[in-house]
């Protein structure tokens, strides 16, 4: 971390051993994101008057070059978090895994899902095993017999509306999945 780890205590007193577990935590957070330039962890303790003992509310902001995470862990029915270090370990447990999703994403390691189109059907040509679509902007589509779902290429008929999502290749624009 190019900026030195911030500690603060609301509605607690200071505790060491506190303040290390949560300096041992954070010091492993490297290892899921190499470029994090700042960690800020908030510490509070909600005084509810109940019989039960107060629960702890963890927050951890972490900076790197291109998003800020804000991790925060505040779950009122979850007795557990009446020990501070369950839920220190929850909130960092948490950090971790946005860490990993954000370095994924940052990688290019994470599948993006192509958005569905509508259109409608306007050739079949059945004997071909393909027909085409006419997108929303009026261009035309091609799509094969095995790029239908549901109940299948046999079903639809010219003027069905349908939705598809789009793939371009060498031939043009096609429907990778028709749905009827």
């Amino acid at each position: 971390m190019q900026i030195p780890l911030q500690i603060t205590f609301h509605g607690i007193p200071h505790s060491d051993a506190v303040e290390a577990k949560i300096r041992e935590k954070a010091g492993k957070l490297d290892r899921f994101h190499s470029h994090i330039m700042g960690c800020r962890v908030a510490v509070e303790a909600e005084h509810h008057r109940h019989h039960q003992g107060n629960q702890y509310h963890i927050r951890i902001d972490i900076t790197t070059p291109r998003k800020e995470l804000v991790i925060s862990r505040e779950h009122h029915d979850k007795k557990a978090y009446e020990d501070i270090y369950v839920a220190i370990r929850d909130a960092f447990n948490a950090a971790a895994r946005q860490l990993e999703d954000y370095a994924r994403i940052q990688q290019g390691k994470v599948k993006t899902h192509a958005l569905q189109s509508a259109g409608i059907v306007i050739r079949m040509l059945p004997e071909k095993d393909h027909g085409f679509i006419e997108a929303e902007d009026g261009h035309e589509i091609y799509f094969h017999r095995n790029s239908v779902t549901g109940s299948g290429f046999d079903t639809l008929h010219v003027g069905d509306e349908i939705r598809y999502i789009e793939e371009t290749d060498d031939l043009g624009p096609q429907a990778s999945i028709v749905y009827p």
